[in-house]
């Protein structure tokens, strides 16, 4: 179908398959809004990659078309990866007020900050962006503000519902706004896409004032220091730590670079309330009592160089772990984390702590809904297609059949993945032919997209089998060696205790060398390969190894 048609495209270019990196497309005709626009941290294969974003090469084939982004809130796999898209194109961004608080710093960071067109949007409001009506309708998360989104088009209402879970208490006595949602249901929806990240789990996700009651409890039999960590961006727990804190005349300390600026911008806002004698400077915690004290730090995913790792590993300045410390972990794993917290909570044991975590008592609650909260999602809604989003495979097919038990008729239920597009009218959906280019673009350091597949490559079997650099000098006019060849080795043997290794590996170069000669082989790259070939089969022969092997050869 081309563009003129009458056609409501849904574009993901990101989030399926996957957890983070989340940005949806809405498309009709000249017009396109972005919902979203998320990163995603990288795997472990991904040697040095700092984080991963979306291609954007789509939208910047069509900068002229945007309208503008809408967000549902504020976490980094849906906030992250705007300004790598600002530095692009300029383009108006709709919010809640601390979703565009938190935007704001990571823009500041990037020096973005000044020209940038920050629109922030209450709960009930309806922006126009050409011809899509966009409505923010209150949801419960695990952080303050977040939205589902009502946008009204062309062929019909289409609801994203973002990151949400019923909460009947939550702790900003915001509960979710199911009036509205029942009221979008009863008055027809076309399309919904839905939150799929807790769908395997059945029941109901706890209230998060439950982790407020729970850590009161262990606050009350604590005699020492209390070190808790939390995820930055859970303003309501960061809160609940506060008052218990306060409850129990206990000063509070901040750790962390992304803490300190979650708190100085929910703070400012309004979202959390710290009284100013509580709040003590984290270099001046040993003027205070030790069992006066909780330190609030980042690193409850056991991140290597976050506040917590660093005091597990004795490299924190202001805080050393001791006998008589209690650590607790207000969280949950995120997949793939599992093993560098236990490698936390190990060194934390072993410095004497006492450490509680999610296994061990209820202090994390998920901020995602569960089976039974998205079968009510889809009761109110009542969509007449549905696409669920946000996770991996397994993810999105449990919340299709949990749609499909409802009755919901399987072939209005899509899976997509990332760079597909669902193609809607008023009573028809189908998967379009042609795919837009998606994919991952590796941020390392200040480079964006220059590490591509070649150089992961190139940095797993560097860190596989190490490296070898030969060096050798010939003569310009009459080819011989003049010197070398020259073996550097770096993670590959200790040259020290392989002498007899290496000087064999220098005595297979240099008769390849002669060989090359005798045959009048002088171009370059055909001595190089030469090189590494013959030089890579006397190794892999001798040590069943294959490092890298990198030929440098001067003409002298």
């Amino acid at each position: 179908m081309s563009k003129t048609e009458n056609v409501l495209k849904v574009i993901p270019l990101g989030g399926l398959n996957e957890i983070g990196k989340n940005i949806t497309l809405l498309e009709y005709k000249d017009d396109i809004v972005i919902i979203d626009c998320g990163l995603s941290f990288p795997e472990d294969e991904m040697f040095g990659i700092d984080i991963v974003i979306p291609d954007f090469a789509y939208l910047l084939k069509n900068r002229e078309r945007i309208r503008g982004m809408v967000l549902t809130h504020g976490h980094e796999d849906h906030i992250g990866a705007i300004p790598y898209l600002l530095k692009e194109i300029d383009i108006p961004i709709y919010g809640t007020k601390l979703t565009l608080g938190l935007v704001e710093t990571k823009l500041k960071e990037h020096s973005l900050g000044e020209s940038v067109r920050l629109n922030v949007v209450n709960m009930g409001d309806i922006i126009k962006l050409g011809v899509f009506k966009v409505e923010f309708i209150r949801t419960n998360h695990s952080i303050a503000d977040a939205a589902a989104l009502a946008i009204e088009t062309p062929v019909g209402m289409v609801v994203h519902t973002g990151d949400f879970k019923v909460d009947y208490t939550p702790a900003d006595a915001e509960p979710i706004d199911f009036h509205r949602l029942a009221d979008l249901g009863s008055k027809g929806v076309l399309l919904m896409m839905a939150d799929s990240t807790n769908a395997e789990r059945k029941g109901f996700t706890l209230s998060e004032k439950t982790v407020g009651v729970n850590l009161e409890n262990i606050f009350r039999n604590v005699k020492g220091r209390i070190i808790i960590a939390t995820f930055a961006s859970n303003v309501h727990r960061v809160q609940a730590i506060v008052d218990a804190a306060a409850k129990f005349d206990r000063k509070v300390a901040i750790s962390g670079r992304s803490m300190l600026n979650v708190v100085n911008v929910a703070t400012e806002l309004g979202y959390l309330h710290i009284p100013k004698k509580l709040l003590v400077d984290l270099s001046k915690i040993k003027s205070v009592d030790e069992d006066k004290i909780v330190i609030i730090t980042t690193g409850s995913q056991g991140e290597p160089m976050s506040a917590l790792a660093r005091m597990a590993s004795s490299e924190h300045k202001s805080v050393q772990i001791k006998k008589g410390d209690t650590v607790i972990l207000s969280s949950s794993p995120i997949p793939g984390n599992e093993k560098t917290i236990t490698n936390v909570v190990n060194k934390l044991f072993e410095k004497g702590a006492e450490v509680i975590y999610s296994d061990l008592a209820d202090i994390h609650v998920s901020g995602h809904a569960c089976e039974e909260e998205l079968k009510l999602m889809h009761s109110l809604i009542r969509p007449k297609y549905f696409v669920p989003v946000h996770g991996e495979y397994k993810h999105l097919r449990q919340h299709s059949l949990i749609a499909e038990n409802l009755g919901m008729p399987k072939e209005n239920i899509f899976i997509l993945e990332s760079g597909k597009v669902l193609e809607l009218k008023s009573n028809s959906a189908q998967i379009a032919s042609k795919s837009v280019p998606s994919g991952r673009i590796l941020v390392d350091g200040l480079g964006v997209g220059d590490v591509g597949n070649i150089v992961l490559r190139d940095r797993r079997l560097l860190s596989e089998g190490g490296l070898i650099i030969v060096v050798v000098a010939l003569s310009k006019e009459t080819g011989q060696v003049c010197s070398g060849p020259d073996l550097i080795s770096r993670g590959f043997v200790y040259v020290r205790e392989s002498e007899d290794l290496m000087e064999s590996a220098k005595q297979v170069v240099r008769e390849c060398l002669l060989r090359c000669q005798s045959e009048n082989v002088r171009e370059w790259a055909a001595l190089k390969n030469a090189i590494k070939e013959e030089l890579r089969d006397f190794i892999y022969g001798r040590t069943k190894r294959n490092p890298v092997i990198l030929p440098i050869i001067m003409e002298v």
